[in-house]
């Protein structure tokens, strides 16, 4: 017994050991010592990925804005080609006051899409959830049906919702209305589409060069989304009226 109590004493000691000495390898860069600690002591590679990118000698704030700032500078400069879209139909947007009461709407739905499966899909990348055919995988397709079925239910909420309020400063005509309840559905729903394909092709991107995809796939995806919702929303419009 205490010879197995020595030995398990021994082992701890080595593996702490192992631990420090991982913690301060530096950063973005792969190790041997990683491959030999899973080996020799059962540690997932996940954990020893969190002990040497966000060990002790880290700074994780600075490091999560270090690694996002280049890509919110990019989201910035998305968001804006995508009013540039809609000063193109800013005649027919003005015009037609449920527009000018979607536009946010649908900005704030779909960006919240984008942090969902964004988010959601990470932790599936560092849960060792994600294999070669992906579009296989139970728990993506069932990620992706959910927020299919969300975003349905949402787009229906936001159209009526600004013809409910568009109706106290005068009626539209049946049609217009059918119109703009069209536009709505189709844009939340391509969108989507959009935003889960992105998030899967830049989240799996990103995770084999041994980056952190939390720290990127939000700010991506939803500038994506924000500029993709206009530019979408600019053109169903055009092609409806």
């Amino acid at each position: 017994a205490n010879r197995g109590a020595f030995d398990m004493s021994l082992m701890h000691k080595r593996r702490l050991f192992h631990l420090r000495k991982l913690s301060k390898i530096k950063r973005k860069k792969y190790h041997p010592l990683i491959h030999k600690i899973h080996k020799e002591h059962k540690i997932s590679k996940r954990t020893l990925f969190y002990v040497k990118e966000y060990g002790k000698h880290a700074n994780v704030p600075k490091t999560i804005i270090k690694e996002s700032i280049r890509i919110l500078i990019l989201a910035s400069i998305i968001s804006l080609f995508g009013g540039i879209a809609i000063e193109k139909i800013k005649n027919v947007f003005i015009t037609i006051i449920p527009f000018i009461i979607l536009l946010p709407i649908l900005n704030d739905l779909v960006g919240d899409f984008g942090t969902i499966i964004s988010s959601k899909f990470s932790t599936m990348l560092h849960e060792g959830k994600v294999i070669r055919r992906w579009w296989k995988q139970p728990e993506i397709l069932k990620l992706y049906y959910q927020m299919v079925i969300i975003a349905g239910i949402g787009a229906i909420i936001a159209s009526l919702l600004s013809l409910g309020i568009s109706g106290f400063f005068g009626g539209l005509s049946a049609e217009i209305s059918y119109k703009i309840f069209l536009i709505c559905f189709i844009d939340v729903l391509f969108l989507v589409n959009l935003i889960f394909i992105v998030s899967i092709i830049s989240g799996i991107y990103i995770y084999r060069k041994k980056e952190d995809p939390n720290n990127f796939l939000i700010p991506i995806s939803t500038s994506v989304a924000d500029f993709a919702n206009m530019v979408v929303l600019s053109i169903l419009i055009i092609l409806f009226f």
